[in-house]
């Protein structure tokens, strides 16, 4: 896998990259003690979404690759422990932005989906 962006992220909150295509990646993890949010358990949703994210900056897999913009829709709460998977496809390309679909899935089961736009920027976004 040659990945060429989030060189610094910290894979254990946000992913481990398993399949890397052009266009595509699949991400997973395992939810932690450090993600909880309550006493019952429930994971804080940022993470699932943190995983997502990844995914679809992973798909676009450019260095200058930014999130503009995205609409997801939580359907399943999450478990400490819970093995997740998200798949990030490129959907459309126009210019330098880039709609990427993602799912998070826990097994079988669909537990987030979102649309993402991201943007390539000429330039790393804090050389401004």
């Amino acid at each position: 896998m040659d990945i060429h962006t989030h060189h610094l992220i910290d894979q254990e909150l946000c992913g481990q990259p398993v399949d890397l295509q052009p266009g595509y990646c699949r991400v997973s993890f395992t939810a932690t003690d450090r993600m909880v949010a309550d006493d019952k358990g429930l994971v804080h949703g940022g993470f699932v979404f943190g995983l997502a994210d990844y995914a679809a900056m992973l798909a676009v897999n450019d260095p200058h690759v930014v999130l503009g913009a995205a609409e997801v829709r939580f359907l399943k709460p999450v478990r400490i422990g819970a093995i997740l998977s998200a798949v990030a496809e490129v959907a459309t390309k126009d210019g330098k932005k880039h709609t990427v679909t993602v799912v998070v899935s826990e097994g079988d089961q669909a537990i987030f989906q979102g649309t993402f736009t991201c943007f390539i920027l000429t330039r790393h976004v804090l050389d401004g």
